[in-house]
């Protein structure tokens, strides 16, 4: 599967933006941003500030938010637009070869180099070259790449001949980089060059109102995949999935969705919610989580998704393989009311991840 679409609504929810290329529409500049929310729109507000520039950008942020399509827009509204977009994960290449792949190798500069190839900085003259999880870097590596960021220049391996390259590079990491210098992991030189520029991409859980409309983007499109129709979303199940803290962000999300689409035999979504409350629910420290406050919360939880149902092959107490008359007794004891104020003591007590 592919990054993680981040988030925007449509063209109108940020039409007001300015884009370097005038070419190029807006829905293009920023495809597969999906949402409007207030945290997102201040980060695109900075891709847009920064993009014209040559400067570099890290790009930080925890996993599955979709820090490579904050990079793709970055580069799709600079002057490099029309150049190439490279990337490389550095925690996706062997140490062993990762000097290679960034910095390309002569023949016989090593055992298997039976030609010479160019690296992804040469891949990238005149472009951008996008650098995933840039805290595994080894530290060997380092003063090589600082090289190239401020002089422009470096040599291939097995090679003393000097190569010259224009690359504007955007980086990007989920680890605190403050803490692997401290521990000597990772050189304070190398983040003050890096750093010029840095950009938070906002946890899903900071982006509750977006979740809807990704919901709705990812039922589209593996529903048109795999040639269903689905044309209902059930109001219970969106709010689950909104009130869900998403600890995998945008990538678990989609994964969530195109599960559910495959699990959909009709028109309506049908939702694997037993997936998200087998999760850990996160708690307030200060007001620990007690086995009457769990109960309580599966309790609302099946309510919510039954819209207050408790009786037939459907409702509540089938679904907690339970009486009714015993769920009645547990309501009463637990203090759960039917009314809409039962989802409201939830959401004020606890979030999932």
């Amino acid at each position: 599967m592919g990054s993680p679409s981040i988030a925007f609504s449509d063209a109108r929810s940020f039409a007001s933006m300015s884009v370097a290329n005038e070419n190029l529409s807006e829905q293009q500049v920023f495809e597969g941003i999906v949402g409007c929310s207030t945290a997102l729109m201040e980060t695109l507000e900075l891709v847009r500030t920064v993009a014209p520039t040559d400067s570099a950008v890290l790009i930080e942020g925890e996993t599955g938010t979709g820090k490579e399509v904050i990079a793709s827009a970055i580069h799709a509204c600079s002057k490099r637009r029309d150049r190439a977009f490279i990337k490389l994960n550095c925690t996706a290449i062997p140490v062993g070869l990762l000097e290679s792949e960034l910095f390309g190798h002569e023949k016989g500069a090593f055992t298997g180099a039976v030609a010479q190839k160019i690296g992804r900085f040469e891949a990238a003259h005149g472009g951008t070259l996008f650098l995933d999880e840039i805290g595994d870097l080894p530290l060997e590596l380092q003063p090589k790449l600082l090289r190239v960021l401020q002089e422009g220049e470096f040599e291939r391996l097995g090679s003393t001949q000097t190569q010259r390259v224009n690359v504007r590079l955007v980086a990007a990491t989920n680890g605190d980089l403050g803490r692997l210098i401290s521990e000597k992991r990772f050189r304070s030189d190398l983040y003050y060059r890096l750093n010029v520029f840095p950009i938070w991409v906002p946890p899903l859980r900071d982006r509750a109102k977006d979740i809807p409309l990704l919901v709705s983007h990812f039922v589209a499109k593996y529903s048109a995949r795999m040639q269903k129709v689905i044309e209902r979303i059930p109001a219970g199940e969106m709010n689950s999935l909104t009130s869900y803290s998403w600890p995998g962000n945008i990538r678990e999300l989609q994964n969530f969705i195109e599960c559910s689409v495959i699990l959909t035999p009709g028109s309506t979504l049908c939702c694997p919610l037993a997936r998200l409350r087998s999760g850990a629910i996160v708690h307030s420290e200060a007001e620990p989580v007690t086995l009457e406050d769990l109960n309580r919360e599966h309790i609302c939880r099946t309510l919510e998704q039954t819209g207050g149902v408790i009786m037939g092959p459907n409702g509540a107490a089938a679904r907690l393989g339970i009486k009714r008359t015993t769920l009645y007794a547990r309501m009463r004891k637990l203090g759960i009311s039917r009314s809409n104020k039962t989802s409201e003591y939830r959401v004020a007590k606890f979030h999932f991840r």
